[in-house]
């Protein structure tokens, strides 16, 4: 039997919002009270560990990853922190002068810089010496080849090759496919470096959107070893493919075919339409930006209404990578005809889900909440791009922009809402992601920082259609889960930017939750199902 006594700190948990001790014994939470409760409780059985006033919380479920992308970027150049062009291609040189074969790197993002405009592929010639080059906008929608690259592998005859080294579509799954190693031994060592990575973040537990034109079936398999082997010891994964299908044969085939409970659904990155950044999410009406451009379609009505129809008819859960207002559009549509085909109850008893829904309007949340619809969406990427002078503006215009990402109108229309990263489009803080939910730059979309904790938690757990009633959840019984933080203050918090924090006693029966202006909470451990994942204690 192993015993932990976990005191002296805070503990979040919806039984007792003064808690500051806890007991874990083999991998379940055992009993959750006081300081001088704790100190009666103790004994020589125990492992006490002392939290020196840490904050304890249920680990955090990061509902959009890409594991196998986000463990590359940590070995690729880092760009996502560049301001300029010229610091792109000072990076880039950096890297030429060291080791040899391509030079990959990952987050760039031009909306921000005085040029405003993507490297050239003859800049990246030269900055690299001519070796290979390949650097993924922070979107990971579209890239930027050097010369020589392009000319090898003869882009300017592929669709999606926009000239001086732009790709996207086509065009960049070519590049991909040509220079990244999607091996079993490489795919693994990525996923088991992002899972350790988040693992230092305070996540217990992630949704992995794996599908063929990200990094393909083999990178997901490799995946499922590497949690048959180590998984113990890394967050739990839960794993969407993201491959259409046309009827219920073919879903019970393709389900069924990566193995028993491998699967939590035929969702994910299966792609409507692409993304702001790139100009290729599919808009109503024309980007800003870019006279005459709508973006593009990867899927229209008929084709979504099939797979909607062929996993409600088998009872698994669907779902696509929706971003522009026509994208949704065309999903609602689907929905419609799937309905007419197997029926509303059918619809609504699969849990069908929604990646990222950036841009939707109260007709199109209410089509979503009739179905039984859950939106799992990335607050920081508002954090990132909304504002007067931000991304969306560029693209969008100032009145389009305004209310997008909108966790607070989903919540307000009755849509179960999760939370994720996109990882590695945005960083892997999920005390950061709460922070952009408190506030997004419309104040109408802001919610409390409980409600965002509440959907990077709990809610995680429930949008993958997990059974256990406690998942996400510190109480006596539940899984013990959780992440230590070192936090300089714990308060009420409020979405309104006219009250930030009230204060609380025994009697509000609300646990607190740390101040998130400055230094962020830095995670101390993370715990899942009693054993350690990180430890920095």
């Amino acid at each position: 039997m192993s015993l932990s006594l976990y005191r002296n700190g805070s503990i979040y948990t919806p039984a007792d919002p003064q808690a500051t001790a806890m007991l874990v014994e083999d991998g379940t939470v055992a009993w959750i009270g006081s300081e001088s409760a704790a100190g009666a409780l103790a004994d020589s059985r125990m492992d006490v560990i002392d939290l020196g006033g840490g904050l304890v919380t249920p680990a955090f479920f990061d509902s959009h990853v890409h594991l196998g992308e986000l463990g590359a970027a940590l070995e690729s150049v880092d760009l996502r922190n560049a301001t300029t062009l010229a610091q792109v291609l000072e990076r880039v040189a950096a890297a030429a002068s060291r080791g040899d074969g391509p030079i990959f790197g990952a987050g760039w993002d031009e909306s921000g810089w005085p040029e405003r405009r993507a490297p050239f592929a003859s800049e990246l010639q030269a900055a690299a010496g001519g070796r290979d080059v390949y650097l993924t906008r922070i979107d990971v929608h579209s890239g930027v080849v050097n010369e020589g690259l392009a000319e090898r592998l003869k882009l300017d005859s592929v669709d999606g090759y926009r000239g001086r080294g732009l790709v996207e579509r086509t065009a960049h799954q070519v590049v991909r496919e040509a220079l990244i190693d999607n091996s079993a031994k490489t795919g693994a060592k990525h996923q088991e470096a992002a899972l350790r990575h988040l693992a230092s973040r305070g996540y217990g537990a992630v949704a992995e959107m794996a599908a063929p034109q990200i990094s393909g079936r083999a990178d997901l398999e490799a995946l499922f070893n590497t949690v048959d082997s180590v998984g113990d010891e890394l967050p739990q994964v839960f794993a969407y493919w993201g491959e259409a299908v046309s009827n219920a044969a073919e879903a019970r085939a393709l389900f069924s075919s990566f193995g028993a409970g491998r699967l939590s659904g035929l969702a994910g990155d299966l792609n409507i339409d692409g993304s702001l950044g790139s100009r290729t999410a599919l808009l109503r009406a024309p980007y800003t930006d870019a006279s005459g451009m709508f973006g593009h379609s990867f899927m229209d009505a008929e084709a979504i209404a099939g797979h909607l129809a062929a996993c409600s008819e088998v009872g698994i859960q669907g779902g696509f990578h929706v971003i522009g207002d026509a994208a949704l559009d065309a999903f609602i549509t689907g929905l419609d005809l799937a309905a007419e085909r197997v029926g509303l109850a059918a619809i609504q008893g699969a849990r069908h889900r929604l990646e990222h829904v950036e841009m939707a309007d109260d007709a199109a949340r209410t089509a979503l909440l009739k179905y039984g619809i859950t939106a799992s969406m990335q607050p920081l990427f508002d954090a990132y791009w909304g504002g007067a002078d931000g991304l969306y503006a560029q693209r969008l215009g100032s009145e389009r922009a305004t209310g997008m990402n909108s966790v607070a109108r989903f919540l307000a229309s009755g849509i179960p809402v999760t939370l994720g990263s996109d990882a590695p489009v945005t960083e892997s803080s999920p005390w950061a992601t709460v922070k952009a939910c408190l506030e997004h730059h419309d104040q109408a979309s802001r919610i409390s920082a409980r409600a965002a904790f509440l959907a990077h938690t709990r809610s995680g757990y429930r949008a993958v259609g997990e059974s256990t009633p406690f998942a996400g959840q510190l109480v006596t019984g539940s899984d013990a889960t959780f992440a230590i933080w070192q936090a300089s203050e714990l308060i009420v918090q409020t979405p309104d930017v006219r009250v930030s924090s009230w204060s609380t006693d025994a009697r509000a029966g609300t646990p607190m939750l740390p101040v998130l202006e400055g230094e962020l909470p830095s995670c101390l451990r993370t715990v899942r199902q009693g054993r350690i994942l990180f430890d920095a204690l």
